[in-house]
């Protein structure tokens, strides 16, 4: 497998020109983001990156997680770099400075993600869970409960996950099952029985952190039904006492590991709560308002999802243009000199490496503004912030959808090669296929965008965004129809369109809008270049953005009949006749 080479350039190119880092810096909150501070994180979180997480990429997947006698292992070298990870203080820069954290822009939080996880993807998404946890109990948790599991948290000596999926209830959250009943005396008089059975849990177990503080949806007795009786409970491995330090293990255990088709070093659990009815968990929030908290925790995930979609573009990109410098094979086409070439010199390698260059430096861009934008808004710029909201269905599905396409062509240019374990390629695109799926579907991030996000501001909060494009866009012809188009299927979407025309044509809509977005603020990066802000990328930056503009743009453009095509022809067919 190739060596990770961290992209630091672009990530500061992004930084800048997508982000807003500056302007960010000139608020009191995020006065220490100064161009030093941000040139240090990205360049030292790389060079970290690549040192320590990037060597055990292989060996994650070929060994994987596995469960022993009811201890989850890792192979040898993940402890020893998490300890690292965590000395360095990487866990902690967008964290709350009142319990330990820098306080820095969520922004410079998802540089740490994208460079850990393209040095590592399935490593990465331990602390990339933690960072939920935290501001789900930063922002819902009591003083006590913040001061008892914050600081930890923060500094990443104990890990965080999230608990919403149970065997019977897959996405509809509202089907869950697990209890939580009240204790009335005893020493934990005012908490939480917690019983029940959560499957899928990343990182739900391991030995590489001192505690695993789960965050756990149940109901209490007498709860409404669906998403209405729904509380959140955080639940550690190891109770906690008031003074921080660890009591007796939890009553809860992993019953077993996943057999995944990737990401085999992030142990996937099927966790039990309460098998000896003693499993002690803490209400967070007021009961029947889990849901609101645990959102909190999976917007800010969804975001670092998409950010995976640039991890893996990223290290297949790297890998496929290792390879095809070095493979020889055939002579250039129409060359009078017959000898074979470097497979790099053939124009449908080169198609599919500017392919995978464009959409990998793309969906950067997208993520860097989603980041932005979410930073404005905890600064309190209310047109951000909804701005924010509607960008992150976006980074979250095309992103992700993005990760899966570069990975395979990847494969496609390591041609049979690809397809054989050894080299590599083929975990890349292993390892990319559970984005699209965890965190809410891709479909259902697609329904979020043309339901409730559609209706912010009365629909100006998601049209007014493609009427600012529009206005940029300049001499930019496909951008600038692509723009035009967005505005128009959102403005039929709310008028004319029923319910179900409008989930029919969600996925190809938020495609749509997520390419008009990326090619919008991709035109920002190559005005920065052009004033000289990243001189280093002088000559590929206009190359990529070209290629984006011109070939990228003009596809989404054809979504548009599938956007507006309606629900009709999907139930033509009876689904006995669908099935047979």
């Amino acid at each position: 497998m190739t060596p990770y080479t961290p992209a630091t350039q672009d990530q500061l190119l992004a930084i800048r020109a997508n982000a807003g880092i500056e302007e960010l810096a000139r608020s009191e909150r995020f006065a220490a983001a100064e161009p030093d501070m941000v040139e240090a994180i990205v360049e030292g979180v790389g060079q970290f990156a690549a040192g320590e997480w990037a060597p055990l990429n292989r060996v994650g997947d070929l060994e994987g997680a596995r469960l022993e006698n009811g201890v989850v292992r890792l192979p040898d070298g993940f402890a020893e770099a998490y300890q690292h990870y965590v000395e360095q203080g990487w866990n902690a820069i967008a964290s709350p400075a009142d319990f330990g954290g820098q306080g820095l822009p969520f922004t410079l939080a998802c540089n740490v993600l994208e460079n850990l996880g393209t040095a590592n993807m399935a490593f990465n998404l331990l602390p990339m869970l933690s960072v939920g946890a935290i501001e789900a109990l930063e922002h819902h948790g009591s003083k006590a409960q913040q001061a008892r599991y914050l600081p930890r948290l923060v500094s990443g000596e104990w890990s965080g996950t999230m608990n919403l999926t149970e065997p019977q209830a897959g996405s509809d959250v509202g089907a869950l099952r697990a209890t939580a009943t009240p204790i009335e005396d005893g020493e934990h008089a005012g908490k939480y029985r917690i019983q029940g059975q959560k499957i899928y849990i990343t990182w739900g177990d391991h030995e590489l952190a001192k505690n695993i503080i789960h965050l756990v949806l149940a109901r209490t007795p007498g709860a409404p039904e669906g998403t209405r009786g729904i509380s959140l409970f955080v639940v550690p491995k190891y109770l906690v006492g008031d003074d921080g330090a660890l009591g007796q293990r939890n009553d809860l255990r992993a019953v077993s590991l996943e057999h995944k088709l990737g990401i085999h070093a992030s142990p996937t659990c099927v966790m039990s709560y309460g098998d000896n009815d003693e499993c002690i968990g803490e209400l967070v929030g007021a009961e029947n308002r889990g849901l609101v908290a645990m959102f909190t925790m999976m917007n800010n995930a969804r975001i670092n999802v998409g950010n995976q979609g640039v991890q893996i573009g990223e290290r297949a990109t790297q890998q496929a243009a290792h390879f095809a410098a070095e493979r020889i094979q055939s002579a250039r086409a129409g060359s009078p000199d017959k000898a074979p070439v470097a497979i790099i010199e053939h124009p449908d390698v080169r198609r599919m490496l500017l392919r995978m260059k464009a959409l990998t430096e793309g969906a950067r861009a997208l993520l860097y503004y989603t980041a932005g934008q979410v930073d404005r808004g905890t600064l309190g710029d209310e047109a951000a912030r909804a701005r924010g909201e509607i960008l992150t269905p976006m980074i979250k599905a095309w992103g992700t959808d993005i990760g899966i396409e570069v990975a395979s062509i990847g494969v496609q240019i390591h041609g049979g090669m690809g397809f054989i374990e050894e080299t590599g390629a083929a975990q890349h695109y292993r390892d990319a296929r559970i984005a699209p799926i965890y965190e809410g579907t891709n479909g259902i991030q697609a329904a979020d965008l043309v339901t409730r996000k559609l209706g912010l501001e009365d629909g100006a909060a998601l049209i007014g965004l493609f009427e600012e494009i529009a206005r940029d866009a300049g001499e930019e012809p496909a951008l600038f129809a692509l723009a035009g188009d967005c505005a128009a299927i959102a403005r039929w979407m709310r008028e004319n369109a029923s319910l179900d025309d409008r989930l029919a044509g969600s996925v190809p809509f938020t495609t749509m809008c997520a390419v008009a977005v990326a090619g919008w603020q991709l035109l920002k990066q190559l005005a920065a270049v052009d004033n000289g802000a990243a001189p280093s990328l002088a000559r590929t930056k206009p190359v990529t953005v070209r290629f984006f503009l011109d070939r990228i743009v003009a596809e989404a453009s054809g979504l548009k009949a599938s956007a507006i095509g309606g629900a009709d022809l999907l139930y033509a067919l009876d689904p006995e006749l669908l099935t047979g």
